[in-house]
């Protein structure tokens, strides 16, 4: 504002010497120009010839400046003047500094006090505005506090602006996922104490027969019975583990390139033993050269499942086929036994943790194909179940994405 001022002020001396440029001076008296205007301004008339025919009536006699706008110190007191050159004469217009400084910090007072004034009221305004534009935080910060700590209830969403109900609504997506995961594992609690109070109930029957024993043949049988019950125990122990491991963030592990027919083969070799010590031929029919986009551990826990689920259930003197084929949009890992198989009616349902098949005698946990389900579902896998060929027996299929669509589906 002050610059402006004293452009505006400069502006006006040039005016006034032009204004003057046009008056006649008959003589030095005939004209008093500061009656025009007014004791803030110096004026001096100079003829062709260098004579200073006019001083106005400030009585300050300014140096002969060159044309344009100058700054001069006259008596220890700066002037702003602007110099006019002519053909019949030269005029001077000048005002002091001090007076034109004065008038421009008048100037920008007088625009600057109003904004002032009002910067309270703008202040109260821009405090009722965002208060009220706030009022939904607070309502849902009120309502987070006010509840429960086991409430996962959705927050209220109704009449919330535009920039925060996304916010809200991704809460409550999370609260929902949430609810999801403490809902699973009350249940796998729930089922887990339930599945375990029988085999503990079957050890302490058995420790009790072996206590009561009478002979050295009864002593043997109580206790291979107890050997068995404890074995089905741990298994169903370390199924369970293997449940809880996988359960919250499988999806979430670090996934590599993994060689799906190698791990394959690795896990077939494991279970040989298994396979020999009921008689049951474990055959590898096709390998192919499959990669997979995967975490090595939880696919290891899937392909150990199946063989180990078919060769339990298959009867000795039967088999159990392993095959991984390479196909243009999936990789196909199939296991098919010749057991007792599933029937259509009940393959749904053995997906369901702890559930075995009525008039089951196979040593098992029900968790199995649970575990299985879970792991291809974190790699983007179908699992599907099937007779096998014959018409006896099961067919495992799980279908793995082709490598270049997990890789994008992964981005």
């Amino acid at each position: 504002m002050r610059k402006e001022a004293n452009d505006l002020f400069d502006y006006h001396l040039e005016q006034m010497a032009l204004s003057l440029r046009d008056q006649s001076l008959a003589l030095p008296a005939e004209f008093d120009f500061s009656t025009q205007f007014g004791n803030d301004f110096a004026i001096q008339v100079w003829d062709p010839g260098g004579v200073l025919v006019y001083l106005s009536g400030a009585g300050v006699v300014l140096p002969k400046s060159r044309a344009g706008y100058g700054t001069v110190s006259v008596d220890g007191q700066d002037w702003r003047v602007f110099t006019l050159d002519d053909t019949t004469r030269t005029v001077q217009v000048a005002a002091p500094v001090t007076v034109r400084s004065g008038r421009a910090t008048a100037m920008a007072l007088r625009i600057l006090v109003p904004v002032l004034a009002t910067i309270p009221l703008y202040g109260l305004l821009i405090w009722l505005i965002v208060g009220e534009g706030m009022k939904p935080l607070v309502q849902i910060a009120g309502a987070i506090r006010r509840r429960a700590p086991a409430s996962l209830d959705p927050l209220p969403e109704r009449g919330l602006p535009e920039e925060v109900a996304p916010m809200v609504s991704e809460l409550n997506a999370l609260l929902g996922r949430l609810r999801e995961a403490i809902d699973q594992q009350k249940r796998f609690t729930a089922d887990a104490a339930h599945e375990l109070r029988s085999p503990l109930a079957a050890l302490q029957v058995q420790l009790d027969m072996l206590a009561r024993a009478r002979s050295p043949e009864e002593s043997r049988a109580a206790l291979e019975s107890l050997r068995a019950g404890m074995r089905r125990a741990g298994r169903l122990i370390e199924q369970m583990l293997t449940m809880a491991r996988l359960e919250p963030d499988a999806a979430n592990e670090t996934f590599t390139e993994i060689d799906l027919g190698s791990l394959a083969s690795s896990v077939a070799a494991e279970l040989e033993p298994l396979a020999e010590a009921k008689r049951v031929a474990l055959t590898l029919r096709q390998l192919d050269a499959a990669k997979v986009r995967g975490q090595a551990q939880a696919l290891h826990t899937l392909v150990r499942n199946l063989l180990d689920n078919a060769i339990r259930y298959t009867p000795a003197g039967g088999q159990v086929l392993l095959s991984i084929n390479n196909l243009p949009s999936e990789v196909l890992l199939q296991v098919e036994d010749s057991g007792p198989g599933i029937p259509a009616e009940e393959r749904a349902r053995v997906f369901d943790r702890f559930y075995r098949l009525p008039g089951s005698h196979a040593e098992g946990s029900g968790l199995g194909l649970a575990i299985v389900q879970q792991v291809a579902h974190a790699h983007g896998a179908q699992v599907t179940l099937s007779g096998a060929d014959g018409g006896r027996g099961l067919r495992v299929s799980v279908s793995f994405p082709a490598l270049e669509r997990a890789l994008q589906g992964r981005a």
